[in-house]
């Protein structure tokens, strides 16, 4: 009811770019696997993975935004595993087969590939900040670091944003509001 409509207003606004296209990892309210939503990003080719959400807490008194990068431990235990299956490597380094690299230089590939996705990632999730706190509280006025799965995908760029607090009442009336979705839309776009 709420993050599908602000995911298909975001999309619409970027349609209107010239030169880009947004893809949906869903159309409908259905639950997505998280690797399935990663493996969609990277089969469209994405140059960008924004992962929209709503947060809910038990004390609700605690509201606001608050935006993800991948955490450094998150990346290095994925190229760890990326390393260790290297038949599913090559698909997730932007098409570099690594299955004839020794583990060394295969491991060496990846974390390039993994830094220099993160440090855009930085980038986006700052300036998702600098734009979503103009239209409401943000939860933390930094970017967050963790080790969320649907952002582990080494060759793109990914952020997760957590738009509000469904459990707080003011958060989701908010929420619940088109105007509200509609700027929410446009500040991240």
């Amino acid at each position: 009811d709420a993050v599908l409509q602000v995911s298909k207003r975001l999309a619409r606004l970027v349609n209107q770019e010239p030169g880009m296209r947004a893809v949906l990892t869903r159309n409908d309210d259905r639950f997505l696997k998280l690797r399935a939503r990663m493996q969609r990003a990277e089969a469209a080719g994405a140059d960008l993975f924004i992962s929209i959400h709503a947060d809910s807490f038990s004390d609700r008194r605690v509201r606001g935004a608050t935006v993800y990068v991948l955490s450094e431990k998150g990346a290095t235990d994925e190229a760890a595993d990326l390393v260790a299956k290297r038949e599913n490597a090559s698909d997730l380094i932007g098409g570099v087969d690594i299955s004839d690299k020794d583990d060394v230089l295969a491991s060496v590939l990846v974390d390039l590939s993994q830094n220099a996705s993160l440090d855009a990632s930085m980038q986006v999730g700052d300036l998702f900040i600098t734009e979503m706190s103009q239209i409401g509280k943000m939860r933390k006025p930094v970017v967050q670091k963790a080790g969320f799965l649907v952002l582990k995908a080494p060759d793109i760029p990914s952020i997760l944003v957590e738009t509000a607090f469904i459990s707080n009442a003011h958060d989701e009336s908010n929420l619940k509001s088109v105007q509200y979705q509609q700027r929410l839309a446009q500040a991240m776009h």
